[in-house]
């Protein structure tokens, strides 16, 4: 529980709050009315007076009729773990997709508890004469929430059908996708791996929300499309996984996940379970996948060797890197390296001189080693995949495979 209340203060602190206090109960069973004990109530409300508090944040989800009661009990505004991760979501945003998603998820959130907000006002229901201001602007309110919800959904719905046409121009690149905890470093690895300053990285909670896409050159003539995807964390609000959904698509889309996890953490285990629920949720729970430990810098030297030998025992093809090392990223760019290369021969391949077209589809797509010219034509070594081999044959080049150039 302590790791968890920690992780509660860092999203209060990254949404600009500043913690003066925790209470905590083990209780079997939440009370239906106020989550806590009447008797944990009333501590909570002499603690909000001793600290002089102002808002009040619950680690578990409370249903609208226990956040409206605490507050009565306590005189001071009550919000859980989902709506405060919400409100970070909120300020975070920056691409207009990631704030439409936002939007949808908080309306969604927001939408039972408007009802229950309006209860109260039901005795006026009764017919026509006698309906009350309440429950007219609850209506009104519902009714506009709605509309919004379905305009959102609509724009997001456009916005996921150009990602579909903008990936299908892309389709023939091997890609691959960063998941894992927030924090976990998958933005500084995005940032040191592809040269690009211009990724955000910060050490808080969720600094990335909008994917970011980076071509990376890993030597030998050979390119990887890497995106940085949203951090995950323990009790995401499934509204904003649901709106969040088209986004995530690009791990749907990858060839390979390559699940980042944050060595230096005490309970790196859960959060890795926790971000494989996730994923699960998303349908890529099969997606190919490798793991990646980031940040072994902060680990004492025999910490991480025993922590290596443990974890070459259990997922042997595991990498251990660090972002901010001299070839800390080394272990990764040969995985990926690796990981394209399979299902890919070595080939050499002849073409008329003068098909340019030709010429660079092979060099788009695929890997090549060298070239020459031989009695007017070209001849290329390069690295194949079966499809891409079949395509260029029927386009009228010779494609053969000499024993030794595989070797």
């Amino acid at each position: 529980m302590g790791e968890h209340l920690e992780e509660l203060e860092r999203l209060v602190d990254t949404a600009g709050g500043l913690v003066v206090g925790e209470v905590t109960q083990h209780i079997d069973k939440p009370n239906p009315a106020t989550y806590l004990g009447k008797g944990k109530v009333e501590e909570l409300r002499l603690a909000i007076i001793d600290t002089n508090a102002s808002l009040v944040v619950f680690d578990d989800e409370l249903s609208p009729s226990q956040g409206k009661n605490i507050e009565d009990a306590t005189g001071q505004r009550v919000i859980d773990r989902a709506e405060l991760i919400l409100d970070i979501f909120a300020t975070r945003a920056r691409s207009s997709e990631a704030k439409m998603q936002v939007e949808l998820a908080q309306l969604q959130y927001m939408l039972p508890r408007l009802m229950r907000m309006w209860a109260h006002l039901e005795k006026f229901r009764g017919g026509i004469g006698v309906r009350g201001p309440g429950e007219t602007q609850l209506e009104t309110d519902r009714r506009l929430i709605n509309q919004r919800i379905k305009l959102l959904k609509n724009k997001l719905d456009d916005v996921q059908t150009s990602r579909v046409v903008q990936r299908s121009g892309r389709r023939e690149a091997f890609r691959a996708s960063l998941v894992g905890y927030t924090n976990a470093g998958k933005s500084s690895i995005l940032r040191t791996i592809g040269n690009a300053p211009e990724v955000f990285v910060e050490d808080r909670l969720f600094a990335t929300l909008d994917p970011l896409t980076r071509e990376i050159d890993l030597g030998e003539n050979t390119k990887v499309l890497l995106t940085d995807t949203v951090g995950f964390i323990r009790k995401l609000p499934h509204n904003l996984v649901a709106s969040f959904r088209a986004t995530l698509e690009e791990v749907n889309e990858a060839d390979l996940l390559l699940h980042v996890i944050d060595a230096s953490h005490p309970v790196w285990e859960e959060q890795r379970d926790v971000v494989e629920e996730v994923l699960a949720e998303l349908g890529a729970e099969k997606k190919p996948m490798l793991y990646v430990f980031s940040k072994i810098d902060a680990l004492p030297p025999e910490e991480l060797a025993a922590m290596k030998e443990r974890i070459e025992n259990l997922v042997p093809s595991s990498v251990f890197v660090s972002s901010v090392t001299e070839g800390g990223l080394d272990p990764l760019r040969q995985a990926l390296l690796v990981a394209m290369r399979e299902g890919t021969q070595i080939a050499e391949i002849r073409l008329p001189a003068e098909d340019g077209k030709l010429l660079a589809d092979i060099y788009r797509n695929g890997s090549v080693l060298s070239q020459r010219t031989d009695d007017g034509q070209i001849v290329l070594r390069a690295r194949l995949d079966e499809q891409l081999a079949g395509r260029i044959k029927k386009l009228g080049a010779s494609v053969a495979y000499p024993r030794e150039t595989n070797r």
